[in-house]
C-alpha cells in the first residue's frame, strides 16, 4: 500500500466504481478502497439474511419467504433508460460484456387516484385513458412535433428557438391542460419538480425523445432495462474493468483517513497504519463528512410480495411515478417493482420499493399513496437516509465527493453526477457518441 497513486477512490458505490473504471481506462494509476468487506456501499444488493439484519436487526427471516441466497435486493433500486446515459457509459467502457440485461415490463403514471401506462408516442396518446378526445388530438400534435424535432434541421423547429422558448411557452402553443403537462413533465421527461416549465424547452424535448427512442429499442412496455441479479452486478463489473487496466482494489480497510498538507490539499489516505500517497481523492460523502452538507432525506418502504402490483397488466417489473401535484406534495413519489424474472427473488416473489423525498417527520404516512398501490404484502420495512452534497472546492483540496442518491427509480440524475465529477477530475468529457447496437446483452 505504501505507493503513490494518481487517484485514490474511497467507497465502492456505483458512482465511485464507474469513476474508478473510467479513470483506469484513461491510464491513471488508481487505488480503490472500501471500509466494507463487500462491493456496492450504499448501492449494494443484499441477500435475505443481510436484508433482515440491516432492517430488522435479526438474522433469521421467515422460512416461507424462500432461500436467502436467491434474493438480490438493491438498496438503491434504479432502472436504466435503454438509450440513456448509463447504457452509453457501459458501451463506451465495454462493461456490457460482464453483464446481462432484461427489458422492464411497464412504465406507469399515477393520475386522479389510478395508474395508467405512460403514453410515449402520438399513437399511444390516441389510445390513452389519461385524456379526453379533444386533448388526445392536441397531445398527438405535440408528440408528432417532438418526435420530428431535429436540432440541426431548422425546418423541424416550426419557427421556435427551443434554447429561448420555455417549456411553458411551447406547451401553451399546443393548448395542453395541466393534467397532461403533469404526466409529460414527470413521467415522460422525468423532471423531479416543476421548475423545468420556466427553463428552455430544448432539454424537455430531448428527454421526451430519449424516452420514445428507448421504448422503441426493445419493443417492450417500458423504456427501461435492468441487470439480471440486480444492480449489485454493476459496481463489480466496473471494478473488473478497473482491474483489467491496472487498478488496485482493497476491501475491508478500516478508517481510511484522508491526509492533507499544510495548504489543505490531499496527500494520501491512511488505513491500518499505512499511508498510500495520491494527488486526488474520489469518495462518497461518508468518507469526508466535514466537507459535505445535508440537502434532504429520502423516505422509503420496501415490500416483499407474492404477486405483481395490481393494475399493471401483471408486469413482473415496473416503475410507477406519482407526480407531486397528484399528491399535494413538493416532490414526486416513485414505485419500483422487480421479481424473480430478473433473478432478484425466488420464483413467485416480488420486491417493491416506494421512495420519495421526505417532507415530514412521518415517512410512513407520506409513503401511504405509493404503498396503497402495492396490494397485499408478505413483509414491509420502512427506512430513511440523509442526502448530502459536496460543500468543498475540489480545485483547492483535490477532493471529489459524489452526491447521495436521490429518490428517483431511474439512473439519469445519478449518471449526470458521475459525468460532471469525471470532468472536474480530468478536465475532459466522456465520449458518449457510441453505437448503441453494441449493447446486445439485453434480453427479452
Amino acid at each position: 500500500m505504501d505507493e503513490e497513486y494518481d487517484v485514490i477512490v474511497l467507497g465502492t458505490g456505483l458512482k465511485e466504481c464507474i469513476l474508478s473504471g473510467l479513470l483506469s481506462v484513461d491510464g491513471l494509476k488508481v487505488l480503490h478502497m472500501d471500509r466494507n468487506d463487500y462491493y456496492g456501499g450504499e448501492s449494494s444488493s443484499l441477500n435475505l439474511i443481510q436484508l433482515w439484519k440491516r432492517l430488522k436487526g435479526e438474522d433469521k427471516p421467515p422460512a416461507q419467504l424462500g432461500s436467502s441466497r436467491e434474493y438480490n435486493v438493491d438498496m438503491i433500486p434504479k432502472f436504466m433508460m435503454a438509450n440513456g446515459t448509463l447504457v452509453r457509459v457501459l458501451i463506451h467502457t465495454n462493461v456490457t460484456k460482464y453483464l446481462s440485461f432484461k427489458a422492464v415490463d411497464g412504465s406507469y403514471v399515477y393520475n386522479k387516484g389510478k395508474i395508467h401506462k405512460v403514453p410515449a408516442t402520438d399513437m399511444e396518446a390516441l389510445k390513452s385513458p389519461l385524456m379526453g378526445l379533444f386533448e388526445k388530438r392536441r397531445v398527438r400534435k405535440f408528440f408528432i412535433y417532438v418526435q420530428g424535432y431535429d436540432e440541426s434541421n431548422p425546418k423541424t423547429h416550426e419557427g421556435m428557438n427551443l434554447t429561448r422558448v420555455t417549456t411553458k411557452e411551447l406547451i401553451a402553443k399546443y393548448g395542453l391542460d395541466d393534467n397532461t403537462v403533469d404526466f409529460i413533465g414527470h413521467a415522460l421527461a422525468l423532471h423531479r419538480d416543476d421548475s423545468y416549465l420556466n427553463l428552455p424547452a430544448l432539454d424537455t424535448v430531448k428527454r421526451m425523445k430519449l424516452y420514445a427512442e428507448s421504448m422503441a429499442r426493445f419493443q417492450g412496455g417500458s423504456p427501461y432495462i435492468y441487470p439480471l441479479y440486480g444492480l449489485g452486478e454493476l459496481p463489480q463489473a466496473f471494478a473488473r474493468l478497473s482491474a483489467v487496466y491496472g487498478g488496485t482494489y482493497m476491501l475491508n480497510k478500516p478508517e481510511c483517513k484522508v491526509e492533507f498538507d499544510d495548504e489543505g490539499k490531499v496527500v494520501g489516505v491512511t488505513s491500518e497504519g499505512e499511508t498510500a500517497r495520491c494527488k486526488k481523492v474520489v469518495c462518497d460523502p461518508s468518507y469526508l463528512p466535514d466537507k459535505v452538507r445535508k440537502i434532504g432525506k429520502v423516505a422509503r418502504a420496501m415490500a416483499i410480495m407474492s404477486h405483481p402490483i395490481p393494475n399493471t397488466s401483471d408486469s413482473h417489473s415496473v416503475q410507477i411515478i406519482l407526480p407531486q401535484k397528484q399528491l399535494g406534495r413538493r416532490s414526486d413519489m416513485y414505485v419500483f417493482c422487480c421479481s424473480y424474472s430478473h433473478n432478484v427473488a425466488p420464483r413467485g416473489k416480488f420486491i417493491a420499493f416506494v421512495t420519495t423525498e421526505a417532507e415530514t417527520d412521518n415517512p410512513k404516512a407520506e409513503l401511504k399513496p405509493g404503498i396503497d398501490l402495492l396490494g397485499a404484502v408478505d413483509e414491509i420495512f420502512f427506512d430513511t437516509y440523509d442526502r448530502y452534497e459536496p460543500a468543498n472546492e475540489s480545485s483547492r483540496d483535490n477532493c471529489f465527493i459524489s452526491m447521495s442518491y436521490d429518490a428517483t427509480t431511474h439512473f439519469e440524475s445519478t449518471v449526470t453526477d458521475v459525468l460532471n465529477m469525471y470532468t472536474l477530475i480530468t478536465g475532459k468529457v466522456v465520449d458518449l457518441s457510441v453505437d448503441l447496437s453494441a449493447a446486445s446483452a439485453a434480453e427479452e
